[in-house]
C-alpha cells in the first residue's frame, strides 16, 4: 500500500501542492539537480537496494519490533501499541536515512558528510554513517542544544565527527542548519548536505520520506500480522517530521486509518513558547523551501521553544503541510507537562524510557486511549530518552524518588 502516492507525490520540481519546491540560489541548484538525478537513478539500482537491505538488517538490526504496551493499556483502558524505532541502532528513527543518505553519497564519490543535529539524534546517526562508509563528518549544533545533550555530544566526537558549535540567534535547531548550509556551499562538489528531516529544497523531504518508509512499511504488516486487523489511529510527533511521514507513509492509502502528528505546544502559546508550525504557522520559504512557518510580519522566522531539543523548529516538512490542507491527517499538540507525565509514566509503567519527542506522541496515546477503549493506537516510538537523562534530573523532580 502507500506505493502509488509514494510515486505521485512530490512532482517533478518538489511540490507536495503548494508547499515545497526548491528556493535556492542558481549555482547551488545545479548540484541539487545532480542529487536528485543520481538519487532517481542510483536508489532505484539493484544493487544500492540489495546492499541498503543488507545494511538494516545487518547493521541496524531490522525489523525493529512492533509492542502491545499491556500496562499501559491496562491504566489508561485503550490499547496502545508502540512501532520501537528506539531499538534501532544508535537509538532512534534517524539511522534509516542517515544509512541511506551515506551509501548515496558513497555512490556520488563526496569524501564528506555535513549536517545539523538538534537533540543529536541525527547527528548521531550520521557519524555513524560516516565511520561505517569511511567518510568525512562536520555536525552542527546549537550551543543550548550541545548543553542540554551532552551525552549525543560525546558519542558524536567519539564516532569521529568534528561537532561546530553554533554561537548566534536562539543558538538551537534552526541557527544549526543555517550553519550547515553556509559549511555546504563552501563545498558543495566533494561534501553532501544530509538534512536532519523531511526538510530543505527538493529532493530532501522526498528522499529522507523514501528512506523512512520502511517504518511503515513494517509497521503495517507487523500490525496486521498481531492483531489481524489495522490500527484506528497511528501517531507520532512532529516537528520537521521524518519519524511522522515514515510511518504515515504505510498506512496513506488506509482511508479508515486515522493518521495523527503532535507537535510541541511547549510552556504556553504565547510566541517564542512553542513550535506549533502547522498549527499556527502561515505559508513562507525557510531554508530553501515552502510550509507552514512561524513567522512575523516581515516573513522572518520566529523565535521557537520546546523540552525537545528535536522539534524546536520554526517550520514544518512540505509533505505535513500538504496532508494537512487534503485533511488526511490532523495536527495536534501536546505541551511540555504533557510529555514529561508521558515521558515518566511509560518509564514507570512499561520499562521504556522514550526520548522526550517521542514523549509528546505517547501523551496523545493515553489521551485517546482513555476517551476510545474500545479503540487502538499506534505510536512511532521514534527515539529513547538516553540521551535526555542528564537534562530531566538537572531540572525536573523525579516522581516518587
Amino acid at each position: 500500500m502507500a506505493h502509488q502516492y509514494l510515486k505521485t507525490q512530490p512532482d517533478e520540481k518538489g511540490f507536495f501542492g503548494e508547499f515545497g519546491g526548491s528556493f535556492i540560489p542558481p549555482e547551488l541548484q545545479k548540484e541539487m539537480d545532480a542529487i536528485t538525478d543520481a538519487y532517481y537513478s542510483i536508489s532505484k539500482s539493484h544493487d544500492f537496494i540489495t546492499e541498503l537491505r543488507a545494511i538494516r538488517k545487518h547493521f541496524q538490526g531490522r525489523p525493529t519490533p512492533t509492542y502491545f504496551c499491556r500496562n499501559l493499556s491496562n491504566k489508561t483502558g485503550g490499547r496502545i501499541y508502540l512501532k520501537r524505532e528506539d531499538l534501532n541502532h544508535t537509538g532512534a528513527h534517524k539511522l534509516n536515512h542517515c544509512m541511506g543518505e551515506g551509501l548515496l553519497a558513497k555512490y556520488l564519490g563526496k569524501k564528506k558528510l555535513i549536517a545539523e543535529t538538534g537533540a543529536g539524534q541525527h547527528g548521531v546517526a550520521l557519524a555513524t554513517a560516516a565511520a561505517y562508509f569511511g567518510l568525512e563528518c562536520e555536525i552542527h549544533m546549537g550551543e543550548v542544544d550541545i548543553a542540554k545533550e551532552h551525552p549525543n555530544v560525546i558519542r558524536m566526537q567519539l564516532l569521529g565527527a568534528k561537532v561546530v558549535p553554533v554561537t548566534h540567534g536562539l543558538k538551537t535547531l534552526k541557527e544549526a542548519v543555517d550553519s550547515a548550509f553556509e559549511a555546504y556551499l563552501a563545498d558543495p562538489v566533494t561534501s553532501i548536505y544530509c538534512i536532519g528531516s523531511v526538510v530543505g529544497p527538493h529532493p530532501f523531504p522526498m528522499m529522507v520520506r523514501d528512506f523512512q518508509h520502511v517504518v511503515g512499511i513494517e509497521a503495517r504488516e507487523q500490525f496486521l500480522e498481531m492483531t489481524g486487523e489495522l490500527p484506528d489511529v497511528v501517531t507520532a510527533c512532529v516537528g520537521g517530521g521524518s519519524n511522522a511521514m515514515g510511518i504515515f507513509s504505510g498506512f496513506l492509502d488506509d482511508a479508515a486509518v486515522r493518521l495523527v502528528g503532535v507537535e510541541p505546544s511547549g510552556r504556553s502559546l504565547k510566541i517564542g513558547d512553542h513550535a506549533a508550525s502547522l498549527s499556527y504557522g502561515r505559508p513562507g520559504v525557510l531554508h530553501g523551501f515552502r510550509s507552514y512557518l512561524l513567522q512575523n510580519e516581515k516573513g522572518e522566522p520566529e523565535p521557537v521553544y520546546s523540552i525537545a531539543s528535536g522539534l524546536d523548529y520554526p517550520g514544518s516538512g512540505p509533505e505535513h503541510c500538504m496532508l494537512k490542507d487534503a485533511g488526511r491527517v490532523e495536527y495536534v499538540m501536546a505541551s511540555d507537562d504533557e510529555c514529561l507525565d508521558a515521558f515518566f509514566t511509560l518509564s514507570r509503567v512499561e520499562g521504556i524510557i522514550p526520548a522526550l519527542e517521542s514523549a509528546h506522541a505517547v501523551s496523545y496515546a493515553q489521551k485517546f486511549a482513555r476517551e476510545n477503549p474500545r479503540k487502538s493506537i499506534l505510536v512511532n516510538l521514534s527515539g529513547r530518552g538516553d540521551k535526555d537523562i542528564d537534562f530531566i534530573v538537572e531540572n525536573y523532580e523525579i516522581p516518587g524518588k
